[in-house]
């Protein structure tokens, strides 16, 4: 399991590392809050069109060669912007970097699953969420001190030479899984079974939560600027909320595994957090700041490992890498639309409202998940 942590570890690290950095420091490459968006959202494109197709394919041919695959290619990808030092190439970096990113994630979050009891699921995805959120945690304040040391060079050299190394762990630790046998299923049955409520509810919910993420990570950094923070404060400030993500997580999957937890209740619990933490992000002051870090962080610790656990107990094994990638699209979805919204809404008003905007958005999905009638 420890090199899946590994590799949940460096896509979070790769793309946080950058993201929370783009608004403070990058003046050549970013010129507006929208062109912020765009790059935000470039990473996350790349996803949302490529995660389904490779998460099928690793249903396919196995999940550890696509594990082993997206891992170089990130690797590679990162490599270029070393090799090529210019802001326009930092797009091409970036856009490479998500490509890559969606073959080995669908592909680590099955191997989660396969490789471990449906009984312990929650307690697995909590774990895996909780070295992803170390990443989150590290990317920003790292990648703050990278930055401020030797400019995006650096930080994408460090990102090249983690993601090899990570990717030669996987070789030797990770145990080859077989492809299950699966039977023919056609345009229609897909349909239905990504139509399902069953399948829509949690990944509705992955997709709200990591748009809060995405956006806490690349705009609160630009109102920490606002209120008079440097560079590595405003990381320090938005690792909070990865912090506090990574504590959550595999406390929220031992509570699931225990029978103290159900997801309905947690992942609107999840919801309710996130969405008081973008009305705080919206208010003056470094202290509101903090708190918003902090409440986005423990509504998206809570919605991650509830929602991969739900998704993987109503999957059958042979369709996991399908299910997941399908998710992730939903997950990136939020992950790209998030920042785009709210990077519209503040050009068109101010970023406070954007904040607002998808605090609304939010409380909305409360919706899905309240109690069945009788």
């Amino acid at each position: 399991m420890w090199p899946l942590y590994a590799a949940g570890f460096t896509t979070a690290f790769g793309a946080h590392a950058v993201a929370a950095n783009l608004g403070g420091s990058s003046s050549d490459a970013v010129t507006s809050l929208l062109t912020l968006g765009l790059l935000l959202a470039l990473y996350d494109g790349a996803e949302v069109l490529l995660k389904p197709v490779f998460g099928t394919i690793a249903d396919r041919i196995g999940a550890r060669p696509m594990l082993l695959f997206g891992l170089v290619g990130f690797a590679v990808a990162s490599g270029t912007y070393v090799l090529v030092d210019r802001p326009g190439w930092l797009w091409v970096a970036r856009l490479g970097q998500g490509a890559a990113a969606s073959a080995f994630s669908p592909a680590a979050s099955a191997l989660v699953a396969r490789l471990n009891p449906s009984a312990k699921h929650g307690r697995a995805f909590g774990s895996y969420g909780f070295y992803k959120s170390i990443g989150y945690t590290a990317g920003p304040l790292l990648g703050g001190g990278l930055v401020w040391l030797g400019g995006f060079r650096l930080l994408f050299g460090v990102m090249t030479v983690l993601a090899a190394g990570v990717a030669v762990w996987a070789l030797i630790a990770v145990p080859a899984v077989p492809p299950l046998p699966r039977t023919r299923q056609t345009v229609l049955d897909l349909a239905r079974r990504i139509t399902d409520p069953v399948f829509l509810r949690p990944t509705a919910a992955l997709a709200a939560a990591t748009a809060a993420l995405s956006v806490g990570v690349g705009f609160l950094p630009v109102t920490g600027a606002a209120d008079g923070l440097g560079t590595i404060a405003t990381g320090a400030a938005v690792s909070l909320l990865a912090a506090t993500a990574a504590v959550v997580q595999p406390r929220t999957g031992r509570a699931l595994d225990a029978g103290k937890l159900t997801t309905r209740t947690g992942i609107a619990v999840g919801l309710s957090l996130a969405a008081v933490g973008f009305v705080c992000a919206a208010l003056p002051g470094v202290a509101f700041l903090l708190i918003a870090s902090a409440l986005i962080g423990a509504g998206t610790g809570v919605i991650t490992p509830l929602g991969f656990a739900a998704l993987a107990a109503s999957t059958p094994p042979e369709r996991l890498g399908q299910t997941m990638g399908t998710a992730e699209l939903g997950r990136e979805l939020g992950d790209a639309g998030g920042p785009l919204l709210v990077a519209t809404i503040a050009t068109v008003a101010v970023l406070d409202v954007g904040y607002l905007a998808l605090a609304v958005l939010l409380a909305l999905g409360l919706l899905m998940f309240r109690p069945a009638r009788n």
